[in-house]
């Protein structure tokens, strides 16, 4: 067939088509499209030296990215603990006191965990713990472990991305009754912690370099981040720390018109209520101007309200949600609501656990979440089993109450009296001022600094106020984090602390003597 197909082509074309005398070469393997653009080695040349990794080669963003409560501070103070285990390690304290951040469970802070939550957590990991222990644990608890087990299989699986619907209604139930309005589970998304969801939104928001968010100032050091992460612009209000740290509509506004002169397009509005640091509480009166000026100005409200179970002054200052404001006033700003189990009396910290529920939210937007959140498969198990334990706690006439009722109380009395105790005897120090937290974890004093203390700290290279936090670490042992990580007007100084700290006297004690000491050294403003 192959010799008549020949005998059919034009002579003009058969020289084309002669053999060779000599066996044809044959052809060189094709590059696969993974090697196609690198040329092969050619062993007579000298090796070309392997670039290293620099910092120049990353993404610029990530240069840009300052978070101060894991800073410095927090990485001399881990320093100086393994220090501290040698027996001659030469430093003028004898332990490091973390009051730099709020994780109540941490080694020297000692809240203990809630027993209902731990109960629920032991018998979802290991099920049969039920049956080897028989008694030991409470019947509600036993009865919790079993629906959740029902549901969710074994905390070594994957989850729904949205996080468990069990616990999604749980967390519905939770907000229906706290806010009177009803809540779906739906619009509800389990998150490793508050953090994970702010992070996410944030990165959907800001849609350009142009993209600004509004952030109070103080504020906690993750939004800065995050902006800064993913190439937004923050878009500073400063909070009034004379009026206790209130916020100023009329400051918003300011900064909403500087950003327009700076070509920033805003597009959400962060508050965090309680706040963090200041622990500063929003009256319902400022929160309905503040979802009027989302309205106005067609904002998102960003509502980070992890610290909601923390109020020292229940009856003059209590919690009320954005999301209860929002449906009584019928607006239909877009709203994201954040709650966490690393704050309230909760402090599981570690175990990463969070919500956020949308409001005002277009199916089309929740299903272009549900797809960021399903990139990452699903929130941690056990920190789902720990929202479900804080929305859910042991109701009155179940057999876990009495003692997570008495629990809860003894960590709400001792948080409340610390921080009273605390902002006492530091408005006592000379050149010191701090408002007396109704609520959160934390309190936030401005320190009088003199000239010549700012002028070792410019010597060194530092801010004043991360001059005097090392000074104090060095000395103390107490680390805090300055009020130049969180941001502060041009001239004035802070610093946070928690009041988680047991042993105030101690604590406290130590403070009192080193800004005595300091003062001696470098005078008083």
């Amino acid at each position: 067939m192959i010799a008549a197909a020949l005998r059919r082509i034009p002579p003009s074309r058969l020289p084309a088509l002669k053999a060779s005398s000599t066996p044809a070469k044959p052809s060189p393997p094709k590059p696969t499209r993974f090697l196609s653009t690198f040329p092969p080695p050619n062993p007579t040349s000298s090796p070309t030296p392997m670039r290293p990794l620099t910092a120049d080669t990353l993404n610029p963003a990530v240069l840009r990215v300052e978070y101060a409560v894991r800073g410095e501070l927090a990485i001399k103070a881990e320093e100086f603990r393994e220090r501290l285990k040698e027996d001659d390690h030469g430093l003028p304290f004898d332990k490091i006191i973390n009051s730099n951040i709020g994780n109540p469970q941490q080694k020297g802070l000692d809240q203990p965990p809630i027993t209902f939550t731990r109960q629920v957590a032991a018998l979802v990991e290991w099920p049969a713990l039920a049956d080897l222990a028989p008694g030991v644990f409470p019947n509600d608890v036993v009865q919790r472990a079993k629906a959740l087990n029902a549901e969710v299989g074994s905390v070594g699986a994957y989850s729904h991305s949205q996080g468990v619907p069990l616990i999604r209604k749980h967390v519905a139930e939770f907000i229906q009754e706290r806010d009177g309005y009803p809540a779906d589970p739906a619009h509800i998304f389990l998150t490793g912690g508050a953090s994970a969801g702010v992070s996410l939104l944030l990165s959907m928001l800001i849609s350009a370099p142009s993209s600004g968010i509004l952030i109070p100032i103080p504020q906690y050091p993750l939004y800065t981040a995050s902006i800064a992460q993913f190439n937004g612009r923050p878009i500073p209000y400063h909070l009034d720390e004379y009026t206790d740290w209130s916020t100023s509509i009329h400051e918003i506004e300011d900064a909403l018109e500087k950003s327009h002169r700076d070509g920033t397009i805003p597009k959400a509005l962060v508050v965090i209520n309680p706040g963090n640091p200041t622990g500063a509480l929003l009256d319902e009166e400022t929160q309905e101007k503040l979802v009027h000026i989302c309205e106005k100005y067609s904002l998102v409200l960003l509502a980070d309200e992890v610290y909601q179970d923390n109020l020292h002054k229940r009856d003059t200052h209590p919690f009320v949600s954005f999301k209860q404001v929002v449906r009584r006033l019928q607006s239909p700003i877009p709203l994201f609501s954040f709650h966490s189990i690393s704050k309230g009396v909760s402090g599981e910290c570690g175990r990463r656990g969070g919500y956020f529920e949308c409001t005002n939210i277009s199916d089309e937007i929740l299903g272009l979440i549900y797809k960021m959140v399903s990139v990452g498969l699903c929130p941690p198990l056990s920190g789902q089993v720990g929202v479900d334990s804080m929305v859910k706690p042991p109701k009155e006439g179940e057999e876990s109450y009495k003692l997570w009722k008495s629990e809860t109380e003894t960590i709400h009395t001792a948080l409340a009296e610390r921080t009273k105790a605390m902002a006492a005897r530091l408005n006592a120090l000379p050149g010191v001022s701090c408002v007396d937290s109704p609520g959160a974890l934390y309190l936030y004093p401005q320190i009088q600094l003199s000239d010549k203390a700012q002028a070792e700290a410019r010597k060194r290279g530092k801010e004043p106020d991360a001059f005097y936090a090392l000074e104090l670490l060095h000395e103390t042992g107490i680390c805090v984090v300055p009020g130049s990580g969180f941001g502060q007007r041009e001239g004035e100084w802070h610093y946070r602390l928690t009041c988680l700290c047991p042993g105030v006297d101690e604590y406290v004690g130590k403070l009192e003597k080193f800004h005595r000491e300091w003062v001696e050294k470098y005078g008083g403003q």
